[in-house]
């Protein structure tokens, strides 16, 4: 009986646990409507549109290499920032992206330079303002490599590594 007892305790615990669970579950409508992150129904958020999927007309060219950044403070290399770039293209013009590969390179790694250079490496470089005026300045200096078929220069690895 002394064994018994424990084990006719944990079956009531469990099959409490379960009815209760059961009887506490919210109607599946509301469930639909109930926000996880608080108790707000989400049919009174504001929602945003969804994003366009992009055109067919678009082609995305991953840069080879990554590139380097040193980050220079009081005349020593402080970190190293490591980035790795795609660029966003007209269709048909990937072929001359990797044919200009070279000047494009060079003139992303100027504008990096330049960007660490002004501190835009310094403190939350991955702020989303920080890395917008980032992106700008190699769009506009890529455009002059690959004239309008460069739509966009996308950042899809970047990391500091302090030393």
């Amino acid at each position: 009986m002394g064994k018994l007892l424990p084990l006719i305790l944990i079956i009531l615990g469990i099959g409490g646990g379960a009815g209760a669970g059961f009887m506490l579950k919210p109607a599946p409508e509301v469930a639909a409507l109930a926000n996880p992150c608080g108790d707000m129904p989400a049919a009174t958020e504001p929602t945003e549109p969804a994003a366009p999927l992009p055109p067919e007309d678009r082609d995305y060219v991953k840069m080879n290499n990554q590139f380097i950044v040193p980050v220079v403070e009081e005349g020593r290399v402080a970190s190293l920032v490591v980035l790795s770039l795609s660029v966003e293209v007209q269709t048909g013009t990937r072929e001359m992206v990797f044919a200009r590969e070279p000047k494009l390179r060079d003139i992303f790694l100027q504008q990096l330079f330049d960007h660490a250079n002004q501190g835009g490496f310094r403190g939350a470089f991955t702020n989303s303002n920080t890395l917008d005026v980032l992106r700008n300045s190699l769009r506009e200096a890529g455009v002059h490599v690959l004239g309008d078929s460069l739509l966009d220069v996308l950042i899809t690895d970047i990391a500091r590594q302090d030393a």
